[in-house]
C-alpha cells in the first residue's frame, strides 16, 4: 500500500496515481482517528472543496469516511475559498476541517489539508500523529453511504459564503463602503480557482468596477503553468491592467488562500513587498499594534518595521503549521509567509488572499495614493529597497545527501557578499553582510528545492541564487 506524507499543510499527491480516491479515504481514516483520539467523538467537521478534477466527489468520499467514525459533517455547497472553510469552523463551532485542494500546485495534482478548532493549520506534532494513523490496508477504513448519512443529518450541506462575508464587516475587519465608493478599476486574476466571484460580490453597489479575468471552472488551468500568484503565471492579469488602465491587479490563487498584486503600470509587486506593504498598513494607517510572525523565507523589512513601530518580531520554520500556532500564541497583528500568504489578527490564523486584497484597496483608499507611491512609501520608511527573487529546481536522489553537500561547502562569500551566519532552523539561511539573506530549502510538497534570496543590491541577487544553486551541488 502506498505510503502517505504529510507536508508543511497536508497532503498533496498526482490525481489518479497516488491521488486516488482510495488513499483520500485513508487520509479521512487517519484525520478521524486523530480527532476521535482527541475528544471530538460526535462533533462537527467541515469539509470544503476547490475547482480541481473531481475535488467535489473527493470531497464527498472525505464526508463518507467521517460520518463513518462517528463525526458529522458540515459539507460546503460549492468550490469555497480556504479561508472561508476556515471561518466555517469558528462559525459552526466545529472540532476542525478537511479542505481538498492542492492549492498553488500544477494541474494534475491534488490535496488533503487539515485545520483544527481555530481554522488555522494543526501543529508538527498534530500532523505526526495524524499521518502514523493513516491504515495501511482500506479493511480498516470505516465509512457511511453518502445518502444514509444525509438522511441520518450526519452529513449537510452548507453556505460558507455569507457568515464570513458578515464576519468581515461585523468584527471590524475593514468597511467596505468606502473602497466601494471611490471610483477605483480594479482588475482580478482568480487564477480558474474559488477566488472567483468574490470581489465583484463584495465591491457591487458603488463607483468601483472590478473586472475579472480567469473566472471560469478549468482544471487544466490554461494561460498559466499553475495557479501560483507569480510571474510567468500571471502575466495576462498584468497585461490586462494596462490594457484597461486599472489602478490595481489583485491575483487569488487556486483555493485564494494567497494573494498576488501587480500595480498600475502593470508590474508585479513581489510577495515579500507585499508582506511589508501589508504590515505598514496595519501599523500606520490603521494605527495598530501588535506581534508579527514571519517566516525565515521572509522579508527582512518586517524586522525594520518591528524596530520602528516598538513591535516584536517573531522569525518561524517555511509553511502555516509554524505560522498559525505563533500567532495563537502571542495574538499577532499579522503573520505570513513568502509565497505569498498573509493572515490578519480578529480573523482565523489562517492564510486570506480575499481580505489581503481587500486591504491593499483600503490602503489606496485611505492614502489617496497608487501602488507604486506606496512602495515609495515603503522604502523611505525601512530606508531604501530591497530585492528579492527565488529560483525552483527539481531534483532526485536523497535529500539528506545533498543536505550534507550544502554543509561540507560551507560558502563564505555568496554573490561577492560575505556570509555572517548560518542558521538551520529550517533549511539553510545563510545571512549577509549587508543585512541580506539566502536561503536553500527543500520543499514540503513536491521534489524541489529553492534557493532565496533578499538583498539591498539589485545587482547581485541573481549572483546570490547561482551561488546557491552551486552550494546546494546543482549546476
Amino acid at each position: 500500500m502506498f505510503k502517505i506524507k504529510f507536508g508543511t499543510d497536508g497532503w498533496r499527491g498526482v490525481i489518479a496515481e497516488d491521488y486516488t480516491f482510495d488513499n483520500v479515504r485513508r487520509c479521512a481514516q487517519g484525520f478521524a482517528t486523530y480527532m476521535l483520539s482527541v475528544g471530538k467523538k460526535g462533533q462537527w467537521v467541515i469539509v470544503g472543496h476547490d475547482k480541481r478534477f473531481s475535488s467535489e466527489h473527493f470531497a464527498a468520499a472525505v464526508a463518507e469516511v467521517l460520518a463513518g467514525n462517528e463525526l458529522k459533517v458540515y459539507l460546503t455547497e460549492e468550490a469555497t475559498p480556504t479561508p472561508v472553510i476556515a471561518y466555517a469552523v469558528l462559525d459552526k463551532k466545529a472540532a476542525g476541517a478537511v479542505n481538498i485542494t492542492a492549492s498553488h500546485n500544477p494541474p494534475t495534482d491534488n490535496g488533503f489539508k487539515v485545520r483544527n478548532d481555530t481554522g488555522g493549520a494543526i501543529d508538527p506534532e498534530g500532523l505526526k500523529l495524524i499521518e502514523a494513523s493513516i491504515p495501511d490496508d482500506l479493511k480498516d477504513v470505516k465509512r457511511k453511504d453518502y445518502k444514509e448519512a444525509v438522511a441520518a443529518g450526519e452529513i449537510v450541506k452548507f453556505d460558507a459564503a455569507t457568515p464570513y462575508i458578515e464576519h468581515l464587516t461585523r468584527d471590524g475587519l475593514i468597511d467596505l463602503q468606502p473602497i466601494k465608493d471611490a471610483g477605483l478599476t480594479v482588475m482580478v486574476d482568480t487564477m480558474w480557482g474559488n477566488g472567483a466571484g468574490w470581489f465583484p460580490r463584495l465591491l457591487a453597489g458603488g463607483k468601483t468596477k472590478v473586472i475579472e479575468i480567469h473566472n471560469e471552472r478549468n482544471p487544466s488551468f490554461p494561460e498559466m503553468k499553475r495557479p501560483e500568484p507569480i510571474q510567468p503565471n500571471i502575466d495576462v492579469g498584468l497585461k490586462a491592467t494596462v490594457d484597461n488602465k486599472a489602478d490595481v491587479l489583485l491575483i487569488t490563487d487556486g483555493d485564494a488562500d494567497r494573494c498576488g498584486i501587480g500595480d498600475e503600470n502593470g508590474e508585479f509587486i513581489n510577495q515579500l513587498r507585499v508582506y511589508a506593504l501589508l504590515a505598514y498598513y496595519l501599523l500606520e494607517v490603521r494605527g495598530e499594534r501588535g506581534d508579527i510572525v514571519k517566516t525565515l523565507s521572509t522579508t527582512g523589512m518586517l524586522n525594520k518595521l518591528g524596530e520602528l513601530y516598538n513591535v516584536p518580531v517573531h522569525e518561524t520554520g517555511v509553511g502555516f503549521k509554524f505560522v498559525a500556532p505563533k500567532m495563537t500564541e502571542t495574538n499577532a497583528l499579522i503573520g505570513g509567509e513568502e509565497s505569498g500568504g498573509y493572515a490578519f489578527r480578529g480573523n482565523v490564523p489562517e492564510r486570506d488572499g480575499i481580505l489581503a486584497g481587500l486591504y491593499m484597496l483600503d490602503f489606496m483608499v485611505k492614502t489617496g495614493k497608487k501602488p507604486t507611491e506606496l512602495l515609495k512609501d515603503l522604502f523611505a520608511k525601512v530606508g531604501g529597497e530591497y530585492f528579492y527573487d527565488r529560483v525552483d529546481s527539481p531534483f532526485s536522489g536523497d535529500p539528506d545527501a545533498r543536505k550534507k553537500i550544502i554543509m561540507d561547502n560551507n560558502p563564505k562569500t555568496l554573490g561577492g557578499l560575505k556570509v555572517t551566519e548560518l542558521i538551520t532552523v529550517d533549511g539553510f539561511q545563510f545571512k549577509l553582510e549587508d543585512g541580506g539573506w539566502m536561503l536553500i530549502r527543500f520543499s514540503g510538497t513536491e521534489p524541489i528545492l529553492r534557493v532565496y534570496c533578499e538583498t539591498r543590491h539589485k545587482d547581485k541577487v541573481q549572483g546570490i541564487l547561482q551561488d546557491g544553486l552551486k552550494v546546494a551541488g546543482i549546476k
